[in-house]
């Protein structure tokens, strides 16, 4: 193989392998606290069981809310969600704000939007104090539209949140948001929100150090309904894919994903991949490279 001919090959072969790597978010090990005002135990123990390289921990923060010294010792990532709005809602907004403007990220899940504070009057919703200045969303005036929903294929956009996902339904119990200015919005709803725009299913928001996830789907889902009849796809997925970017401080590699930071560098494990991929590469092409004379030379005689 000609010499340009050969840097051609090698080029195409690494240029995919290094997409992967930039794109694939480090794994690392993250202590979940599940803050909720119904079902804590219940969902903390249903994801422990379904996704075992984090461990989850239930607080139930329906009467009092866990102070940010509690919840800094304790935990890596939090997942804040409500079943119900109740009255402590502002409370636990506030401390979670707190938390994630340390660095830590937050996640939160349906029905979170119903006590937003410009949700629907139906609702008599509480708000969630300081943490809807870090979400990504608004509601759309309305809320879960309790009618179904599924992904749309089309949305999806290449990112660790939504790495491996390609489909997920929900019966009920997803939508109802609208993404705010700034918000980087990964997939949406296959149905418009109440205002007729997009109806973001997969969204976070950096804000300063904060970082906070929007999962639009109820996380508690296998309590209350059946898989592949009220809920399906790729539902574990998306949830460990916000744990896992949780984990990792919610920096995709380099700028290729959205929301990237082109100051990131690859991880460690990352550029080991990489230089052993180079190494193998580079040792082909000077195998080739010395091949190629006496080829030439046979050819001559």
């Amino acid at each position: 193989m000609k010499p340009p001919l050969l840097r051609a090959a090698l080029g195409g072969m690494l240029a995919p392998f290094l997409v992967l790597a930039f794109l694939t978010a480090p794994a690392e090990a993250a202590r979940v606290g599940v803050l909720t005002n119904r079902y804590a135990t219940q969902t903390a123990a249903d994801f422990g069981n379904r996704i075992r390289s984090h461990t989850f921990t239930g607080v139930d923060t329906a009467v009092v809310s866990p102070t940010l010294p509690t919840l800094l010792a304790a935990y890596d990532v939090l997942l804040i969600f409500e079943d119900m709005t109740y009255p402590n809602a502002p409370a636990v907004g506030n401390v979670a704000a707190a938390f994630a403007n340390t660095g830590r990220p937050v996640v939160i899940g349906a029905f979170y939007e119903q006590d937003r504070s410009d949700g629907l009057p139906n609702n008599s919703p509480h708000g969630w104090g300081d943490l809807e200045k870090l979400d990504p969303n608004t509601t759309d005036g309305v809320g879960t539209p309790y009618a179904p929903r599924s992904l749309d294929p089309a949305s999806i956009r290449a990112h660790p949140l939504t790495a491996g996902v390609t489909a997920l339904t929900s019966s009920k119990f997803a939508g109802g948001n609208n993404a705010k200015d700034g918000t980087i919005v990964l997939a949406n709803w296959n149905v418009p929100n109440a205002l007729g725009k997009p109806d973001p299913a997969i969204a976070f928001r950096l804000t300063g150090a904060a970082c906070v996830i929007h999962i639009a789907i109820a996380p508690n889902y296998p309590l209350l309904g059946a898989t592949g009849t009220d809920y399906g796809g790729d539902f574990t997925r998306v949830w460990q894919n916000a744990f896992d970017f949780g984990a990792a401080g919610c920096k995709p590699p380099f700028g290729l994903a959205p929301g990237g930071n082109p100051a990131n560098v690859p991880t460690l494990s990352q550029w080991g991949l990489i230089l052993t991929f180079l190494l193998v590469a580079g040792a082909g092409a000077w195998t080739l490279r010395r091949r190629e004379p006496r080829r030439v030379l046979r050819e001559r005689r």
